[in-house]
């Protein structure tokens, strides 16, 4: 039976069984082999994905439940490593073997965009679910933690910003998903203010600078070297 399903922000047609685990549709019909098979009784975590911003297991997840709805990988967490968890995994070099890690991202980065200060017991209460026969759980902590200060220390990045443009007002900010034409690479994430009165976004992404129009329906980005603050 044909499914529509919204991946990665890419809307994609399959023709599976109705009760097929959604893990088996990413690995084996699309091609996403970032989320492992673990266990198969969602009990260890290595199929983590987010379902509308919210992890689940995959392999207990049934493509049925999902046609439509907003679907997550790691390969759409950030194709080049650049989100602040991924960025602090390398930075700490969490994994041994590496085969859960997929799973231990998802549900870190989950826990970030809920809450951004988070504690140990948030970290405990998270990640719980997901298993680690390498027991690599100290480093997995600190490494949350550390994707936490980056996540805060480009807050204040962009507090700084506001004399570029627009004054005192005030800004809105937010992890902006970028689709290549910035000149930032394909789904690279970069870090955006928004001004509330011209929805003017201004997107920083290594040395370059993006800014971007929100339209009615794709922002457009026009792109300039950046020379910092």
């Amino acid at each position: 039976m044909p499914y529509t399903l919204n991946v990665n922000g890419k809307s994609t047609t399959v023709d599976v069984a109705a009760d097929t685990p959604l893990l088996w549709v990413l690995r084996d019909v699309l091609n996403l082999k970032g989320t492992k098979y673990g266990c198969g009784i969602g009990q260890c975590g290595a199929c983590t994905v987010h379902l509308r911003g919210e992890p689940v297991r995959s392999c207990q997840t049934l493509v049925s439940a999902v046609a439509g709805a907003p679907i997550k990988t790691i390969e759409g967490l950030s194709a080049d490593g650049s989100h602040p968890v991924q960025r602090a995994w390398m930075e700490i070099d969490v994994p041994q073997c590496g085969y859960c890690q997929a799973g231990q991202i998802m549900s870190a980065a989950a826990l970030l965009a809920r809450t951004p200060k988070v504690t140990d017991a948030d970290i405990d209460k998270a990640m719980n679910g997901n298993l680690c026969r390498c027991a690599t759980y100290l480093r997995i902590r600190q490494a949350i933690h550390r994707a936490a200060a980056l996540t805060a220390s480009l807050w204040r990045r962009m507090d700084r910003a506001r004399a570029f443009r627009g004054g005192g007002r005030r800004h809105r900010r937010a992890w902006i998903h970028g689709r290549g034409s910035s000149g930032c690479g394909p789904d690279r994430w970069m870090f955006g203010v928004a001004l509330s009165s011209s929805m003017v976004v201004s997107v920083f992404c290594g040395s370059s600078k993006a800014f971007v129009r929100w339209g009615s329906h794709r922002p457009r980005v026009r792109r300039r070297r950046w020379r910092g603050f």
